[in-house]
């Protein structure tokens, strides 16, 4: 029987873009893993009732390929799990800014579907532009970078611009229909921000420069309606995190099904 592991390659570097705690990494490796065991049952029962098929007896094929399905079906929850766990430990309130979307530790088709959702909602709420963190590769086989071919297609197939900022783990696209020539620089970060950089801190000096305090900081020297307004936003963000996963996750398991002959 052929390895049901997903090859590495597949996902976009390090699936955290922050320092994180042993049992959020073992819950999201403990889901892929999960995902992982549930597709090499499903393609070995897939194999067997073909073979089952091939020699005439129906019934075992029968049998065999509604067992394949379930286990597909577990596949896909796992991964649908493990994509929502992910997504929302990168992009919760206080790790990204609010016009930024981290794609770690998703898999290529999942980064697509999400992105492509994020895009036509920022689109909708007048917002010009979109900072996606893709990852370098490091951690890809052969160091090379999966998801960021994925969302120059993306941009491509929308008719939007793109470039490649200072970091190479990291994309700015136009949203209004602009062209880009250099990237912005990037706007102050969240405290502890990592997305895309292997320091942990963003640009170098990056706090430095802009001011920038922690949310802590902002509310206790700005007074209640600086601190109010903070939260407030913070909790639009996370709103709209959640409105992400539940509209593109439906989309991206019915991608990877489609793709799971080539996966496995």
């Amino acid at each position: 029987m052929a390895s049901s592991a997903i090859p590495m390659s597949r996902l976009g570097g390090r699936a955290f873009n922050h320092s994180a705690s042993n049992d959020a990494e073992a819950e999201y490796d403990r889901l892929r893993d999960l995902a992982r065991s549930e597709a090499g049952k499903m393609k070995s029962c897939f194999d067997r009732a073909h073979q089952a098929y091939e020699r005439g007896d129906k019934a075992e094929a029968k049998e065999l390929s509604k067992e394949g399905k379930a286990h597909q079906q577990k596949k896909d929850a796992y991964n649908k799990q493990a994509s929502e766990f992910i997504f929302r430990e990168n992009n919760a309130q206080g790790r990204v800014a609010d016009d930024t979307i981290d794609l770690h530790g998703q898999f290529v088709e999942e980064a697509e579907d999400i992105l492509e959702m994020r895009i036509r909602d920022a689109q909708a709420r007048g917002q010009t532009h979109l900072h996606v963190i893709v990852g370098k590769g490091s951690h890809s086989v052969g160091h090379v970078q999966k998801i960021k071919p994925r969302v120059e297609q993306v941009c491509r197939e929308m008719g939007l611009d793109y470039a490649t900022e200072e970091n190479e783990g990291r994309m700015y696209i136009d949203l209004s229909g602009g062209r880009v020539n250099v990237p912005p620089p990037l706007p102050p970060q969240p405290g502890g921000y990592q997305g895309g950089y292997s320091s942990g801190g963003g640009y170098p000096g990056n706090q430095q420069h802009h001011g920038y305090k922690p949310p802590q900081q902002q509310q206790n020297g700005g007074g209640y309606h600086q601190g109010h307004q903070q939260q407030n936003q913070q909790n639009q963000q996370q709103d709209e995190i959640e409105q992400l996963v539940q509209k593109a996750l439906p989309r991206i398991l019915r991608k990877l099904e489609k793709a799971c002959c080539v996966v496995m």
